[in-house]
């Protein structure tokens, strides 16, 4: 008897708890910035080393890209800047908001990525933090060269232009 009852909440609870779960796939968080900034190259995606408070505030999309960046210690790539906001029911063993983070990255990627970031001007810029299907946070990042103020004029002009033409259609 006291099986079947466990089985029945069990089967109650269970839509209410994938849809929970469901929402956690729907944080991204986007650096709309770098795409002005940067003209950036190939893209590349890693997992990142994250405490449980951490992850928590990601879930809850409480993360800031705006001043990240990544950087070379060693033969390791770190993040650097990522704001990731203290998890509001930790008690006192929660993270630091602004730590550098570690990203795993294979071997061959890192020496792709190491060999790019040595050239003049290249810096690594971080353009989007998602939560993959298994519920794993993942970074999306681009080496890219800085734009100067005329490229960034036309690229608002462009966008002007595109902005219009779509008026007129209507």
């Amino acid at each position: 008897m006291l099986h079947s009852v466990a089985l029945a909440v069990i089967h109650y609870l269970w839509p209410a708890m994938s849809k929970h779960k469901e929402s956690y796939r729907q944080v991204q968080i986007k650096n709309r910035r770098a795409r002005f900034e940067f003209q950036l190259q190939d893209s590349f995606i890693a997992g990142m080393v994250l405490t449980g408070t951490e992850i928590k505030s990601i879930r809850l999309g409480k993360a800031n890209l705006q001043d990240a960046y990544c950087v070379f210690e060693g033969d390791e790539l770190w993040v650097l800047g990522m704001h990731i906001s203290p998890y509001e029911q930790a008690n006192h063993y929660n993270h630091e908001a602004t730590r550098k983070r570690k990203l795993l990255l294979n071997k061959s990627e890192l020496k792709k990525l190491y060999k790019i970031s040595k050239d003049e001007g290249i810096t690594i810029i971080p353009t989007r933090l998602f939560i993959n299907n298994r519920g794993l946070a993942k970074l999306e990042f681009a080496p890219g060269k800085g734009k100067k103020l005329y490229d960034k004029r036309h690229d608002i002009r462009k966008k002007d232009e595109e902005r219009e033409i779509r008026r007129m259609r209507f």
